[in-house]
């Protein structure tokens, strides 16, 4: 188990049902309850209709690599040693205006720097995996 990392406040209520959702490996975004646009990150306001009613629903976990970058030092001092790795932005298929920050990992329990970050290619397929990082279940990428 990983324990370097910055984690996030998991029990935030704005995203307390995301990270719920980590937990049980499901990846779930909030959604409009009334124009059912669905948006990341939460916020209380839908951006297009202005209700204020919302929910989480469930995503299926694929997209397609739509940015990536690769960290060289100096870095925060806890990710120093995995450099270089990949961080990508995944779009997602559901709506591809829905994207996500992470890494590409050769499994979910593999360490940040598990693919070469050369190998990564703009719009190729991946899948949502989680990894557990001090009882924080992080969504990581792996190719589909």
């Amino acid at each position: 188990m990983e324990q370097r990392f910055i984690l996030p406040d998991t029990q935030d209520e704005s995203v307390k049902p995301f990270w719920d959702g980590t937990a049980r490996g499901q990846l779930l975004v909030q959604r409009c309850a009334d124009c059912g646009r669905m948006r990341i990150p939460p916020r209380p306001m839908c951006p297009d209709c202005r209700s204020l009613a919302n929910e989480w629903v469930p995503l299926s976990g694929r997209g397609r690599v739509w940015s990536f970058v690769i960290p060289h030092p100096p870095l925060l001092p806890a990710y120093t040693e995995l450099a270089p790795y990949n961080v990508i932005t995944v779009e997602l298929d559901e709506d591809p205006s829905l994207r996500l920050v992470g890494n590409l990992v050769a499994s979910a329990d593999a360490p940040l720097n598990s693919v070469d970050p050369h190998s990564i290619a703009i719009g190729e397929p991946v899948r949502v995996v989680f990894a557990v990082v001090d009882d924080v279940h992080l969504p990581r990428w792996v190719r589909a």
